[in-house]
């Protein structure tokens, strides 16, 4: 299933007005469960926090999460991305809605670090993307300052890509793994360097629920035509409570397993 296109699509919509761009934003913050999981991460790393703060986006993309830490004027982000269209993109929308403390560039992440550069690393469903994982790693390792911390959302391998058996392909055609073992991830990152690392599943009973109704179905939906796009508001009128409350338990929830994995590691 190609995800990318769709994702360019609704991208080209949402993006004839900073406002629209803005509310594209805020939807994805609501419907997606990994936002959620990301955002709580990131405010228990920022408590007692004061005075600047440098702050890495590794797989920036849209801008969807640099939208969100630009809000703290004390953080200074650094987007970066593989792709120069979305590069030249968010430094289009970024300047022209004021956002100052941050700057966009072109890079690749098994070649791109800044040695002792950064705070706080964020990388959300990218390593699913990347091969090379141990260099991105390594290269995260060196470009944290002592005491800095790598946040990582990825799927696991207890069903992330919708894979459930062995010889099932991806539900994402562009990811190059299906998804994490919790040991795996966090035995690489001990091997790069890192001296502690924190693991946790999210996407549990609730948040495949949510995914399921939030994502899956309406994308499915939009591979098969494009006139699905008329529908769409109307099947999220019906859903999108059910979302928000599945969202809100997977959150709430300890999972014993779950589709997606939060990793956090320390230099």
């Amino acid at each position: 299933m190609q995800y990318d296109p769709i994702k360019k699509t609704l991208g080209e919509v949402f993006n004839k007005h900073p406002f629209l761009r803005k509310l594209f934003y805020k939807l994805l913050d609501l419907l997606l469960l990994r936002t959620w999981h990301v955002k709580m991460e990131v405010r228990i790393w920022a408590k007692g926090k004061k005075g600047n703060s440098e702050i890495l986006d590794a797989g920036s993309g849209f801008g969807q999460y640099v939208y969100f830490l630009t809000k703290n004027k004390k953080w200074n982000i650094t987007g970066i991305d593989v792709k120069q269209e979305q590069i030249e993109d968010c430094c289009t929308f970024f300047k022209n809605i004021g956002r100052t403390n941050v700057s966009f560039q072109y890079g690749n992440l098994t070649k791109f670090k800044l040695e002792n550069s950064y705070d706080l690393i964020l990388s959300v469903d990218v390593m699913e993307h990347i091969l090379e994982d141990v260099e991105v790693f390594k290269n995260f390792h060196t470009s944290l300052r002592r005491g800095g911390m790598v946040l990582i959302s990825t799927p696991s391998d207890q069903g992330g890509s919708d894979v459930h058996d062995h010889g099932h392909d991806s539900f994402i055609d562009e990811h190059v793994r299906d998804g994490y073992n919790i040991d795996e991830i966090q035995e690489k990152l001990k091997s790069a360097g890192f001296s502690k690392t924190e693991a946790r599943y999210n996407y549990g009973t609730p948040g495949k629920i949510s995914w399921k109704l939030s994502m899956k179905y309406p994308i499915l939906m939009l591979n098969t035509s494009k006139l699905f796009f008329i529908i769409l508001p109307f099947y999220y009128l019906v859903t999108f409570p059910f979302s928000l409350l599945f969202n809100y338990l997977d959150v709430a929830l300890k999972h014993k397993t779950g589709t997606g994995l939060i990793v956090k590691a320390w230099k």
